[in-house]
């Protein structure tokens, strides 16, 4: 009587090796996006876009053109023209100065106290540090429109009416920085490596100089994006406390709008002339920014 041999052959075990062997993704290989997130993102760069290219189509037309029916779907000959228009009767040369020296100055102030202020309420232990941090947070809360007349009487009684640092001091710090800036170093910035430093006989100024800036560096990156633009494009408080005399872009391209009948065209090539500085400030430090939250990402 012969005895069945029920052993596998080396080449079904194999077989069966592949078949049950699990799929490995290599670490380091790049994922491939199908043809779907290549259609959503293409339409929302679209609806993006969509204002700006209106923008410009606009400045490069009539005011004669834009008020007929359909409206232009491309661009015209009078882009310069109207370019040069606005730049004249908004007097956006000093405009332009200006809106840097304040835009550039609050976000220098607000980076760096924002910092400052964020890495005392992660890692420093003080008393009452919870009480403060929360109303540091209940003012975001509070609208900046009821702080407008209190805020024109102190100026006023400081004697700085239509003068810039009436437009940089109530901005030069921001609860949502100081908010933003303490929510990342929780995470990013280990106790330990501040310990390590003050056991080296590092004094608190190195330490922040040395230890808590080039860890804080891609929050700082995004924050300051953030203020340029908001203080670049605010409007409220700039134009209750300056005048055409001494403007902001903003105030300068109020100046357009005025007239019986108001030239849209010159209008919207003001628009398109206030946001240049922005488009070209990102193009330049676009891809550092982005690079800084990417690492900041990875580090957390």
């Amino acid at each position: 009587m012969t005895t069945t041999d029920l052993t596998p052959s080396p080449a079904a075990k194999k077989n069966t090796a592949k078949r049950e062997r699990p799929r490995v993704i290599r670490a380091g290989k790049q994922l491939h996006a199908g043809p779907v997130t290549y259609v959503v993102l293409t339409l929302f760069a679209l609806v993006s876009l969509a204002p700006l290219v209106w923008t410009a189509i606009a400045a490069s037309r009539t005011n004669t053109r834009l008020a007929q029916t359909p409206p232009p779907l491309w661009f015209g000959g009078n882009l310069f023209k109207n370019m040069e228009t606005a730049w004249e009767e908004a007097g956006l040369g000093t405009a332009m100065v200006n809106t840097t020296l304040v835009a550039g100055t609050i976000t220098v102030a607000t980076v760096l106290f924002s910092t400052l202020a964020g890495f005392a309420f992660a890692k420093l232990r003080f008393r009452f540090s919870n009480v403060l941090l929360l109303l540091t947070i209940g003012t975001m809360m509070i609208p900046p429109q009821l702080a407008v007349v209190p805020l024109y009487l102190w100026m006023a009684d400081l004697g700085w009416s239509n003068q810039l640092q009436t437009v940089v001091l109530p901005t030069l710090v921001t609860a949502f920085g100081v908010f933003f800036m303490r929510q990342y170093l929780v995470q990013a910035l280990p106790t330990e490596l501040i310990e390590a430093a003050r056991v080296d006989g590092a004094s608190s100024l190195r330490i922040v100089w040395h230890v808590v800036f080039p860890a804080a560096r891609p929050a700082m990156a995004v924050l300051g994006l953030l203020t340029f633009v908001f203080a670049w494009n605010d409007f409220l408080w700039p134009i209750i406390a300056l005048n055409q005399e001494n403007p902001t872009v903003q105030v300068a391209l109020n100046s357009l709008g005025t007239g019986y009948v108001p030239d849209q065209s010159v209008i919207m090539a003001g628009a398109l002339l206030g946001t240049l500085p922005l488009l070209i400030a990102f193009l330049l430090f676009g891809k550092q920014i982005v690079g800084g939250i990417m690492q900041g990402a990875i580090k957390g």
